[in-house]
């Protein structure tokens, strides 16, 4: 574990169990209140994830604007189903940003992931999903930048099998927001890094 353990809380938002009595078929409103006379006394390393009812609109709106990944939504009646249901929604945030391209890194049967930077650190990775005319475009221009070495410093898993390439190539990448580094990424286009240098 790389972060501080005391900085860490286990953030209970439903229970489906307690003492043996299984919960799974009341309503979600009424499995809170009793997580909520559960865990109420914990304020530290166990905390309860409160909600907020109607005006999904203006709280999404919120969490766009406070940079958060995302929300979740559900019909507070709704018993406990596994798996993918309709009363039980996330709505995710997503931002598109310009990045460095460090490099290409090619495995069989799998898309392409762009290694990108931005401030000068590693930011992450973003799968190529190009239109196949700028895809190769970008393969072009890989193969004229081509380098020994990263321009910036990334993990060692990167070691093996990427194409580096010189400083000057940027990739907009449309990404999920909430992390440190890239996550759900996709590159969306490149250029130079100059206003008129991405292809129409």
């Amino acid at each position: 574990m790389t972060w501080n353990a005391e900085q860490l809380a286990f953030v209970a938002f439903d229970i489906l169990y307690i003492d043996g009595e299984d919960l799974r078929s009341l309503p979600v409103i009424e499995r809170k209140a009793k997580l909520w006379n559960l865990v109420k006394p914990a304020r530290d390393i166990i905390q309860y994830s409160d909600h907020v009812e109607g005006g999904g609109a203006a709280f999404f709106e919120a969490v766009e604007r406070m940079g958060l990944e995302g929300m979740v939504s559900k019909r507070r009646e709704s018993p406990y189903r596994s798996g993918k249901v309709d009363s039980w929604v996330k709505t995710k945030c997503w931002d598109v940003g310009d990045f460095e391209l460090l490099g290409i890194k090619r495995e069989p049967g799998k898309p392409a992931a762009a290694i990108m930077a931005r401030g000068g650190r590693y930011a992450g990775t973003a799968f190529i999903t190009l239109p196949s005319g700028l895809r190769e475009r970008l393969w072009k221009r890989v193969e004229a930048a081509k380098a020994s070495k990263p321009a910036q410093r990334v993990p060692s898993a990167f070691a093996d099998d990427v194409e580096w390439v010189k400083p000057g190539i940027t990739g907009r990448v449309k990404f999920l927001r909430g992390e440190h580094t890239l996550r759900h990424a996709t590159l969306q286009d490149f250029g130079d890094g100059t206003k008129d240098s991405r292809p129409a």
